[in-house]
């Protein structure tokens, strides 16, 4: 590896890395054979706002369907977004250009949920691994091969297995391969797109800690998204809950635990079993009625407001803003917080 595997931890600091605003991501829906007309739009991420410090973790949980993939991808422009601001150390991103954007995607990276559709059967893994080195001119030849090599001791897989084929290896060491390969361009920035949930329980724990290790030995910087509340506990530094395309509730880990108020959020987090029978015996189950609304019709005013335990009449009218409510927790919700109806 290059200075970057040799220097210092980098510590965490109040820096803003990545500042998204605004973010709309719409899907145009058609009709038609030969004349196709739009009729309606998804609205698969509407108006979101949130940052990321550099060196923390965000964890972006929410059903599935709810826009975190898609806010992701956004993020990484593997989308043409609709509108609003992502900015990446400064600089906003939906403004580049294709050329523009080519020595920016080397700090950003993308490690993928399913690790068995998302290495080519077609190459080794030592091709896999060392084709972001070869696109980006990073390396070539011998020094290629020493790079890709120690990529793989750093994520825990033996070099001498570079010859062989994905279909050799299990999924966790497949899902290793996918982070070696976000790994070895030595990114800032990595979205871990529920990187675990298709991997065994025995094994999602080992590659959680080797995410830890390596965010702690290269001073990484995560956006997490999943939608195990307990896994997204563990590893993030701050929680941000989205529903229906929209985040609904942004808070330090712990506040977010011990403190959440959105409803939708304590019915997230009233479904994650706990190890404590006698605990869990005493517990408040919450269970949300109705179905989640198309994101092609939303409903008006809150969007949550249909499976709302708490909601009056005025939260099917007006749309609630993300707001802070003190101690860095913001929520968007009109019946909790300050001024609350």
């Amino acid at each position: 590896m290059s200075e970057q595997t040799t220097q210092p931890t980098q510590l965490r600091t109040d820096e803003v890395l990545l500042d998204v605003r605004n973010l709309k991501q719409y899907f145009p829906v058609t009709r038609g054979l030969l004349i196709q007309k739009k009729i309606a739009d998804i609205k698969a991420v509407d108006d979101v706002s949130f940052f990321v410090r550099r060196g923390e973790t965000l964890g972006l949980v929410g059903e599935s369907g709810c826009g975190k993939t898609t806010t992701g991808r956004s993020i990484l422009q593997l989308n043409v977004v609709t509108s609003g601001e992502i900015l990446y150390e400064g600089v906003d991103l939906t403004k580049l250009k294709p050329s523009q954007m080519r020595p920016i995607r080397r700090k950003m990276q993308l490690i993928f949920q399913d690790p068995y559709a998302s290495l080519n059967p077609r190459m080794s893994v030592g091709e896999i691994i060392g084709e972001p080195l070869i696109v980006h001119n990073m390396s070539r030849g011998r020094e290629l091969r020493e790079r890709v090599e120690e990529i793989m001791r750093i994520v825990g897989l033996n070099p001498y297995f570079a010859s062989r084929y994905p279909h050799e290896f299990s999924g966790g060491q497949r899902q290793r391969i996918g982070i070696a390969r976000a790994l070895a361009v030595e990114p800032d920035f990595i979205v871990c797109d529920e990187p675990i949930s298709a991997l065994d329980v025995s094994i999602q724990a080992q590659i959680i800690n080797l995410l830890e290790e390596l965010q702690e030995e290269f001073g990484l910087t995560y956006l997490f998204i999943a939608h195990d509340l307990s896994v997204v506990r563990h590893i993030s530094d701050r929680v941000a809950v989205m529903y229906l395309g929209k985040i609904v509730e942004i808070a330090p880990r712990a506040e977010i635990y011990d403190n959440p108020l959105h409803p939708y959020t304590k019915a997230l987090l009233s479904a994650v079993p706990i190890p404590d029978p006698a605990i869990e015996a005493r517990r408040e189950r919450i269970l949300l009625t109705g179905d989640v609304p198309s994101a092609m019709r939303p409903p008006p005013g809150c969007n949550f407001h249909t499976r709302c335990p708490i909601a009056i009449d005025y939260c099917k009218q007006a749309l609630p803003e993300l707001r802070d409510v003190g101690g860095n927790h913001m929520v968007a919700c009109h019946r909790v917080g300050p001024g609350a109806l």
